[in-house]
């Protein structure tokens, strides 16, 4: 299962302090095809005590998956894309996956695992029933060659493989039906390096991490953007100075009003000016969808899985601001903007400069892990399956595990919602209220 950077076997804290009875840590990783577009998600998933992966520990393991899949709803969850779920022996053998639905779920058969007649047999029925097979960290072997005949999917760690082995492994598995996924794909070289050698999907965070231009100035649109966010975080909104600094942008303006004016914000009438907005929707509103058409105006270039991280963990800080009293405006904005080099493809440092901010939290966007950053970089983690290091993290700052793995799930709903209404004003799909 590829964990993005982490290379570390994660251990649970055994003081007591990070996990109880029931805690669930479930997070996604992105796997995308050659043009940047969403092929699904694996679900990095741990329930228990040291679990790294759908386990058969009988009624618990069975009872943990379904609450996920009834209560939060996979496709809710993942935004209706593929899903990609680690198995153990038992859950295949004893067919517990069929908890899942077959027409979303791909079962990642381990390398870890005995390929046996009975879980060949197992995995050749769940096919039949419509689960999709991958075949994970594979490297190929005559034990596992019938596998192959049922897998949909091979998946290749890029960090345990040399280069050689892998021409080796795709040679074998030309012209078989399956496709290939590169797992850990950490940086742009890296995704390059796969795509040449012949990988059709890509699973890792290389998307959050281009190639920087470092001389690059913030683009003249982007500075009314990064302006217009500072004067949103302020206590008291100047109408005069925001309906300026979006006039600037035709772009923003189209965007702004068309959301103002969705079925999503409810308001009665038809908006027609920025100050308008402001009068008849509030500060508070004003500020959510403001942000939320700055966050659509930067992504459009780019990959449409880091703008959905993007709302996620601007979602994600502002909602866990109160449990250890921070700033909820300031940490939706931290989240935000946490991803903007990416999105710019400019050091954070240059977008810092830029941005009138507090020295803490300017310090936060650099890196510095101050109390700031706290519940961003236990999110940054998160998103990695690096659960051990999450413990840490809540447990040093007195923050209850059970309640930032509820608010990443609140998160993810929120920013799968936000992100198909910010698809629309790109496509012009949101209709606009009459009078």
């Amino acid at each position: 299962m590829a964990t993005g950077l982490s290379t570390d076997l994660e251990k649970p804290p055994t003081d007591g302090s990070g996990e109880g009875a029931g805690l669930r840590y479930l997070a996604r990783q992105p796997i995308m095809d050659e043009r940047g577009v969403l092929h699904g998600y694996e679900l990095l998933f741990r329930s228990g005590a040291g679990a790294t992966a759908f386990s058969g520990d009988g009624n618990a393991a069975t009872r943990t998956m379904l609450d996920n899949t009834l209560i939060f709803g996979l496709e809710r969850l993942t935004g209706g894309m593929p899903v990609f779920v680690n198995c153990t022996q038992e859950a295949l053998e004893g067919r517990l996956v069929m908890v899942l639905p077959p027409e979303q779920t791909v079962l990642e058969v381990l390398e870890t695992l005995d390929p046996t007649v009975a879980l060949l047999a197992a995995c050749g029925e769940l096919k039949h029933l419509g689960y999709r097979i991958a075949l994970d960290d594979f490297e190929w072997s005559e034990a596992w060659e019938p596998f192959v005949e049922l897998a949909d999917y091979v998946k290749v760690d890029m960090w345990k493989t040399t280069p050689e082995a892998r021409a080796q492994l795709l040679k074998r598995l030309r012209g078989r039906p399956v496709q290939l996924v590169a797992e850990r794909v950490e940086t742009q070289a890296e995704l390059e390096k796969a795509r040449q050698e012949g990988f059709s999907l890509f699973q890792g965070y290389y998307f959050c991490r281009p190639v920087l231009m470092q001389n690059r100035a913030v683009p003249a649109n982007r500075l009314v953007h990064l302006e217009l966010l500072q004067v949103l975080h302020g206590e008291f909104l100047d109408t005069r100075r925001i309906s300026n600094l979006v006039k600037r942008d035709a772009s923003l303006t189209y965007r702004l009003l068309r959301l103002v004016n969705s079925p999503m914000y409810g308001m009665g009438t038809v908006i027609r000016s920025i100050q308008s907005a402001l009068v008849l929707i509030g500060d508070a509103m004003f500020r959510r969808v403001a942000i939320l058409a700055i966050a659509s105006e930067l992504g459009t270039a780019h990959s449409m899985e880091l703008l959905r991280m993007a709302f996620l963990r601007g979602r994600f800080c502002e909602l866990a601001a109160p449990l250890w009293g921070g700033d909820a405006t300031e940490q939706y904005l931290l989240g935000i903007v946490s991803l903007m080099p990416a999105m710019l493809q400019v050091p954070m440092e240059r977008i810092a400069d830029v941005m009138p901010l507090r020295g803490e939290v300017r310090q936060a966007l650099l890196g510095e892990d101050n109390r700031v950053r706290t519940v961003l970089r236990w999110l940054e983690d998160y998103e990695l399956g690096r659960w051990a290091h999450c413990d840490a993290l809540a447990g040093a700052a007195q923050l209850e595990v059970a309640e930032l793995t509820r608010i990443y799930e609140e998160a993810v709903l929120w920013a799968e919602a936000n992100l198909s209404l910010a698809a629309a004003t790109v496509t012009g799909r949101i209709g606009v209220r009459k009078p």
